[in-house]
């Protein structure tokens, strides 16, 4: 059986290596779609918007899942600042969290403070890598104007 902070170093690994495989699929797969489809300029853009976007939240309710799984080990600490945490106070922590916001109403306390922190750190990449796809399919087709 693992530790409290082992389980919270397990889980934190788990959530970050699964967020990294879940972007990188969507951006590699819409990527070459993009090439390949006859789409419009602007309709280009809404699909890699939505399908990035949908990604982002993908990887969201993953974090938020394993904020969830914590609290089931006491000895991995709690959320502090609501007296019954709900699901949607896990996605709402989580989405703080991945946006590096950090309201700072629910507080982490314990080894989930550790899975915060990846997650704030692995959100903040995943958001600039979005961002650097998006502007990389912008520079390519940026000539041919907007449609």
């Amino acid at each position: 059986m693992l530790s409290g902070s082992g389980a919270a170093i397990l889980i934190t690994a788990i959530a970050v290596l699964a967020s990294v495989v879940v972007h990188f699929e969507v951006a590699i797969r819409v990527s070459r779609k993009l090439e390949y489809w006859p789409l419009t300029l602007r309709r280009r853009f809404l699909v890699l918007m939505f399908s990035l976007f949908g990604a982002h939240v993908a990887e969201i309710c993953l974090f938020a899942l394993a904020l969830a799984a914590l609290q089931y080990l006491p000895e991995t600490g709690q959320l502090s600042g609501s007296e019954a945490v709900t699901i949607w106070d896990y996605l709402y922590v989580s989405a703080t969290s991945y946006t590096t916001l950090g309201f700072g109403d629910l507080t982490p306390e314990g080894g989930i403070r550790l899975l915060l922190s990846a997650e704030g750190l692995i959100g903040f990449m995943l958001i600039t890598w979005s961002a650097s796809l998006t502007f990389l399919q912008m520079q390519q087709h940026w000539a041919v104007g907007a449609e």
